[in-house]
């Protein structure tokens, strides 16, 4: 063979054998990378396994010393209860969180009972105030009006004393009688004026014929003195006495009675708004507002503005339906005291009533005659003394001296300030949620606050209005429909409104007739009770009252609310898990994609030096 063959053969060996190791260190890089990568994409995976658990440790508390302090002062439970360092909480309902938490299920329950306890003790305190004016008006009208109706009374007796003695000691029973009826009917007593007034003349027809028409006589019998009460009920003795005093006694006393039944019915509507049943859905949502942050170790933490607006006017949509009914009832009152000062005053009419009893008397003393002519001709012959008697004549009427005014403590001035100091709370239900939001529950404007979820700068929810319907757009509470006690309670004041105004309305009957529930009854929405509600099955729950036992079937809600699942920033500084786990998804996806890219140049080349 030439030399020149040789040497290519050679040349062609030495490159075939150059290829051939080139390929195979191509195959071994190739494996190499493939192994890294695979190490890479482990590593991340592991690494961002390992920075979701930095995260979960780093957004929950480290200690939950504070939660426990908290708990303990506010007498929520034994110390005991709270963990001393923060757990999953896979068991709680309503503060879920994918953080750990401070909270265990019995402390949730515990909460639960609380935050009942707290707005039930806010919806008090805040009406203190009213329900404090209206009692104590009401007791001062009572004390007024009844002294007034004494002072009357008293001036009847001492004007028949004065200008009839032989008839006044028998007629004192009578006319303490009629007074004290008008003083029952102005309280609210269910009598007759006119039959009040008529029993009274008719029982003091005996007397008068005895002591006026048939003076020296001897007393009557008790069959001679019930036929002469009979005779002189169509005698008509007194004139037109009786039906002017009806007429002025109706007039002045039914509007202080339709007063006085109006206050008392005020301090039953705040009574019953003190005592409002929440529902389920509005207990897990007072909760989450006020308690979750505690799971979080934020105990200082406040609800924002609008998001206490919204569980607060969600929790008391009820109360706001009252609003427009309990402004009515504040301008219907000032209608009456108006049309009270127009008109005849109770203090006026019973001052003039010894004027009409008196008069009333002397009509039937001038029909003497005519009236002893009557008698007998129904009665028979009454007999005389033996003696003759001594012919009893009359004194010469008195003027009637109208007692002085009780200073500054009349009636119509202590109703005028009773009214004036009402009219600040004219909005008071209207405003209630409003209130107690801005006053004892919601942070300051520009203040880091609770949003159900997180600490947050501000809410950025829409802030719904007031009542039962603005509720379909709430985005804190679910609101069904209204609670059915308070219901009745505004029932009551659309009928004394009308009282008020000086319409009835005969189809409801009087107020008792409206009856409102007890205020004390448990689940009026939907009767569910379980554990985080307080209804536990043995012992006794916080405050030493063993709440009623109900059986029911315990199925968890599902919380369709993701940003409880999905926390964003807390007061930490972390973020959630989730976005740690979503980075190491991402370089995994980038690792894998520069791998491909390396080896698919490789398999090309393999394949063009076979």
């Amino acid at each position: 063979m030439p030399t020149s063959t040789i040497v290519v053969f050679t040349i062609r060996d030495s490159t075939k054998a150059l290829l051939l190791q080139l390929l195979y260190c191509s195959w071994w890089i190739v494996l190499m990378m493939a192994l890294r990568g695979l190490w890479i994409t482990l590593s991340l995976t592991t690494l961002s396994y390992l920075t979701h658990l930095t995260h979960l440790s780093a957004a929950s508390p480290h200690t939950c010393a504070g939660v426990r302090k908290e708990y303990t002062l506010r007498h929520m439970g034994e110390g005991r209860e709270v963990p001393d360092t923060p757990q999953t909480g896979l068991d709680l309902q309503v503060c879920v969180t994918q953080n750990l938490t401070c909270c265990t299920r019995k402390m949730e329950e515990r909460y639960q009972f609380t935050v009942r306890r707290d707005i039930q003790n806010l919806l008090q305190t805040s009406s203190s105030a009213l329900k404090l004016l209206i009692t104590q008006s009401v007791a001062g009208l009572q004390e007024a009006m009844e002294a007034l109706v004494r002072q009357a009374q008293d001036q009847t007796v001492a004007l028949l004393l004065s200008t009839y003695r032989d008839l006044s000691e028998d007629a004192a029973p009578t006319v303490d009688e009629l007074f004290t009826d008008v003083g029952l009917f102005v309280l609210g007593a269910e009598l007759s004026l006119e039959e009040a007034v008529q029993r009274f003349f008719l029982a003091l027809f005996p007397p008068v014929f005895e002591r006026l028409v048939e003076p020296g006589l001897e007393r009557l019998d008790g069959g001679y003195g019930e036929c002469v009460r009979s005779a002189g009920h169509g005698l008509a003795p007194y004139g037109n006495a009786p039906a002017r005093l009806t007429k002025q006694l109706s007039g002045a006393a039914l509007p202080h009675r339709v007063l006085l039944q109006a206050l008392h019915l005020g301090v039953e509507v705040i009574n019953t708004t003190d005592h409002l049943q929440l529902s389920r859905e509005c207990r897990r949502a007072l909760l989450r507002m006020s308690y979750c942050p505690h799971c979080q170790a934020l105990t200082a933490s406040r609800p924002c503005m609008g998001y206490c607006l919204n569980v607060l006017r969600g929790c008391l949509a009820s109360l706001a339906e009252v609003d427009p009914h309990w402004r009515e009832f504040v301008r219907s009152l000032e209608a009456l005291s108006v049309r009270m000062d127009s008109g005849m005053d109770l203090e006026r009419t019973l001052a003039a009533m010894p004027t009409i009893v008196r008069d009333a008397i002397a009509h039937a003393h001038k029909s003497a005659p005519y009236l002893s002519s009557q008698v007998r001709g129904v009665c028979g012959h009454p007999s005389r003394l033996q003696s003759g008697g001594v012919q009893r004549g009359v004194r010469d009427s008195l003027p009637l001296r109208v007692p002085a005014k009780l200073s500054e403590e009349t009636l119509s001035i202590r109703r005028q300030e009773f009214l004036t100091s009402l009219r600040v709370y004219r909005a008071f239900y209207g405003g209630l949620a409003n209130q107690l939001c801005v006053s004892e529950l919601a942070a300051q404007d520009g203040v880091v606050c609770w949003n159900g979820a997180d600490i947050v700068k501000s809410y950025t929810q829409q802030v719904v209005g007031s009542g039962i319907k603005a509720q379909a757009d709430n985005p804190e509470v679910r609101v069904k429909e209204a609670d059915p006690v308070v219901n009745k309670v505004i029932d009551k004041l659309k009928h004394i409104n009308q009282l008020l105004q000086g319409r009835s309305i005969p189809k409801l009957g009087t107020l008792d007739q409206i009856e409102t529930g007890s205020g004390d009854a448990e689940g009026l929405y939907s009767g569910d009770c379980d554990d985080e509600d307080g209804c536990w099955g043995s012992g006794s729950g916080p405050g030493g009252k063993s709440p009623a036992v109900r059986t029911t079937n315990l199925i968890p809600e599902k919380n369709t609310n993701h940003r409880n699942h999905q926390p964003r920033h807390n007061d930490f500084g972390q973020t959630g898990s989730s976005s740690s786990s979503g980075s190491s998804s991402s370089s995994s996806f980038r690792t894998t994609k520069n791998v491909l890219l390396i080896l698919i140049p490789v398999f090309t080349l393999s394949l063009l030096l076979l």
